[in-house]
């Protein structure tokens, strides 16, 4: 029974789109007529069933006559030699010779209904790839088998809503919420698919569109934490900070351990003002999280709200922790020399400017306060 294995670089072949592979000559090669089991064994150990097919034809190639071949090349889903070659040579280390044969392999895919093993769904089979490309960050890839699952459901909510997700992260707002609207012609009280939209829309610098849509979200149910901390955001970037201050206070309320909830009210605080309550919001925040890379934020606020009230000493501790995690950051270095000139400690805050200046010689705030500092040296 021969078996191929497929892995994400056979995408186009997964879904459909192609029906031509190559492999290294076997000692029993393929024959026209040959079935085909075909799996998946991306990442993980385990194998996966994609489909059967039947061999329609073999062609056997050497190396040479492959790479002078660029419609094969291309055939294969290579864009040049180049590219076949950089895939070779991890595949096939060993055999790259100009005389090494390959055999070229043409195929069919049977109806389930033709299958000798046992069946698979599809439809399911493709979706589980796709969410997994999404979570390797591959949303190029994720939304062409999102699209492929579509061809079996052109209906499917699950589907509708995660190829929006990936056309949102690939900047295509328009197309994430056409998507998304063709989601809730079937299921119109998704509050999570109404807040995809104010989201996507909050992304494409739409803020007054994005709030209908939370409103629609919040409506549909008060207290989905998601919706509420995306409804603050929204509120917050009009600038319509008491209303914010109250959707993060209720979503805290429900969840006192949401890390990011305390920073974005300590934000807010910030902006009415009210420095020693953002403290100690972002106290809670860094309390709560155990993310580091996302205390670089936190700690850089912190620090920013106590160089507002003149505890300068306790602004460079935080500086410090901020820069710990991310040592080239503009803005910080440039915070932290503002603190220490506060302090007359112009020869530190000198080294701040002049790290800024190294990575970016137009920085015009740390060439401004740069030369402040050598007039007083």
């Amino acid at each position: 029974m021969p078996i191929l294995l497929f892995g994400k670089r056979d995408l186009d072949l997964i879904i459909g789109k192609k029906h031509v592979t190559i492999r290294k000559l076997w000692k029993t090669p393929l024959y026209v007529g040959d079935r085909l089991h075909c799996y998946w064994n991306i990442v993980s150990k385990e194998r996966e069933k994609l489909f059967e097919a039947e061999v329609t034809s073999v062609t056997i190639v050497t190396i040479e006559e492959l790479r002078n071949n660029i419609d094969l090349i291309q055939e294969l889903g290579y864009k040049n030699v180049s590219e076949l070659d950089v895939d070779f040579k991890r595949l096939y280390s060993d055999h790259l010779n100009n005389d090494d044969k390959y055999q070229v392999v043409r195929f069919r895919k049977l109806p389930l209904n033709k299958w000798d093993g046992p069946i698979i769904d599809q439809k399911n089979m493709i979706i589980k790839k796709a969410d997994l490309l999404f979570d390797l960050g591959k949303y190029d890839s994720s939304v062409t088998c999102y699209n492929a699952a579509l061809e079996y459901d052109e209906d499917d909510v699950y589907i509708l809503n995660r190829l929006g997700d990936n056309l949102t992260r690939l900047g295509d707002f328009d197309g994430a919420i056409k998507s998304y609207k063709r989601a809730l012609r079937n299921d119109s009280e998704n509050e999570y698919i109404y807040n995809n939209i104010a989201i996507t829309l909050l992304n494409n610098n739409r803020p007054e569109e994005a709030l209908k849509y939370s409103n629609r979200a919040f409506n549909l149910n008060l207290n989905n934490l998601t919706v509420l901390y995306w409804r603050g955001i929204i509120l917050e970037v009009l600038g319509r900070f008491e209303s914010a201050l109250r959707i993060f206070d209720k979503l805290l309320l429900l969840d006192e351990t949401n890390h990011e909830a305390w920073n974005e009210r300590g934000t807010i605080l910030n902006m009415l003002d009210r420095s020693e309550e953002a403290l100690y919001s972002y106290d809670k925040s860094l309390e709560l999280c155990l993310d580091e890379d996302k205390d670089f934020g936190t700690w850089a606020s912190k620090g920013n709200t106590l160089l507002d009230l003149e505890r300068y000493g306790d602004a460079i501790k935080c500086y410090n922790k901020a820069l710990k995690i991310n040592n080239q950051n503009a803005i910080v270095l440039n915070n932290k020399g503002v603190a220490l000139m506060e302090l007359n400690e112009f020869k530190k805050a000198l080294d701040c400017f002049k790290k800024v200046l190294i990575q970016d010689s137009d920085n015009s705030d740390a060439q401004i306060l740069h030369d402040v500092c050598l007039e007083n040296l």
